[in-house]
């Protein structure tokens, strides 16, 4: 085993006389375009797919639910395949190979929810493989791809470039929505594997276009210390007994569980409660990520001159807090106007969360002691699918539930919108009071250059 990780170790180093430099910011944000490839299939398996079963199809919310929470719970393999990227470091392959069974899975899963209207169990079946394929897809891209950036990106870059291309991904998670907006209505069974068909294409030809030509760059960032070369357990293990990262992952756990609650049911909540078509729904979902996007470019800029990235971190989730509220108040006869200006607030506060929590990931992976880049990556990775899972999951029961008992399909997604409201103000104490807090450093001040990079640009 040894033996073997140092030898893949070795053909990772440049060769002899050759310098290996960082990624500059073109190279940075073309790369980053495999995050927008991957925002697009998941928008469309996770929130249009799943509009459609519970509003057009009539099913029950844990029948999607259950389908977005299986491909999260999937993604537990992220860890371990980081690290198998980390022995063979041949990362570019496993971007490309991951991307094509994550397009793969998004044109399976819309078949199977078209199959649905005329053959409930065999739809359902095969969106179960489709949803299962989408979570070994994701794994095998996201993870090597995160750790592919961290390796080459100078350190004082790493968090402006995470949030280059984590804003990236949300544009292509926008223009999905408005690309399926568009075309969705009038909606028929037909229409959907259309839309799908061609988002799930351009997004794998996308990918091949971001890393195209960089399979022979060098890292700059190698991670030579004994605790990489064990067995993938052992490794493991050693990052886990770290407090830190038992902190950071259990920040991410309680506050992606609120984020995915609300992700899983907003547009079904549009639907029953405001009566949305499909296409307006899904344009308030590209709304919302808008909200995140220029979120994000503001928190980029904030965290660079104010506070520390976990107080803006904290900051982000007591917004996104208030925003839930201010949804649950709206009576169903308010003008629509003010939903569409409650939820932008929703993504704007979500945007200035992820950005902060980003820019101390990126920190806390430079600072690691166990652990090559793609088995950390996978460790953060990990904590936050599962808790999208475990939300999405219940968020979706919650809402069944609370129907039920309440008599209203209205009080039944307040009581899920007020129970995130909580899991963000706990994420925020949490941060703030478990993770430290190091205040201003070369990490922190990359995000000002990457929000200058993205400005120009």
């Amino acid at each position: 085993m040894n033996a073997l990780m140092t030898a893949s170790v070795a053909t990772a180093d440049p060769p002899a006389g050759v310098v290996a430099r960082g990624l500059g910011w073109a190279s940075i944000a073309r790369l980053g375009l495999v995050q927008a490839a991957i925002g697009a299939v998941v928008v469309l398996m996770t929130s249009t797919l799943n509009r459609v079963m519970v509003v057009e199809l009539g099913l029950v919310a844990a029948v999607p639910g259950t389908l977005v929470g299986l491909h999260f719970a999937v993604q537990i393999l992220r860890p371990r395949m980081g690290f198998g990227s980390d022995r063979d470091g041949r990362r570019i392959r496993w971007i490309v190979g991951g991307m094509a069974l994550t397009s793969a899975a998004g044109l399976l899963a819309a078949l199977a929810t078209a199959w649905m209207t005329t053959a409930p169990t065999g739809g359902l079946v095969l969106a179960l493989f489709a949803f299962f394929l989408l979570g070994v897809g994701i794994s095998a891209s996201s993870t090597p791809f995160l750790a592919y950036m961290a390796e080459r990106v100078e350190e004082h870059r790493m968090a402006g470039a995470a949030a280059l291309t984590w804003i990236l991904m949300i544009v292509g998670i926008i223009m999905t929505a408005g690309i399926a907006g568009a075309f969705l209505d009038p909606f028929t069974p037909a229409r959907l594997v259309q839309v799908a068909a061609g988002i799930t294409i351009a997004a794998f030809l996308l990918t091949v276009f971001a890393v195209v030509g960089r399979g022979g760059s060098h890292p700059i960032h190698l991670r030579e210390d004994a605790e990489t070369r064990g067995a993938f357990r052992e490794v493991l293990r050693a990052m886990w007994a770290d407090p830190e990262s038992r902190a950071f992952a259990t920040f991410i756990f309680v506050s992606m569980l609120a984020y995915s609650a609300q992700d899983i049911i907003l547009e079904p909540f549009a639907g029953a409660v405001f009566g949305m078509t499909p296409g307006e729904s899904t344009s308030l979902a590209g709304l919302q990520h808008a909200g995140v996007l220029v979120g994000m470019i503001a928190g980029a800029f904030l965290a660079a001159r104010l506070w520390t990235l976990t107080r803006w971190a904290a900051t982000g989730c007591l917004g996104s807090a208030a925003a839930l509220v201010g949804i649950v108040m709206l009576p169903a006869t308010a003008p629509v106007g003010l939903l569409k200006g409650a939820v932008f607030a929703l993504g704007f506060a979500n945007g200035i969360f992820a950005v902060a929590a980003i820019g101390a990931m990126m920190g806390l992976t430079v600072k690691g002691k166990a652990g090559g880049a793609g088995l950390r990556m996978g460790f953060w990775g990990a904590a936050q699918a599962i808790a999208y899972g475990v939300g999405g999951l219940l968020g979706a029961v919650g809402s069944d539930i609370g129907r039920e008992v309440l008599g209203s399909a209205a009080a039944g997604y307040a009581v899920v919108f007020s129970v995130e409201a909580v899991l963000f103000v706990a994420a925020a104490v949490l941060v703030v009071t478990t993770v430290r807090d190091e205040g201003r450093t070369p990490a922190r001040d990359s995000l000002l250059q990457a929000g200058k990079a993205m400005a120009t640009s």
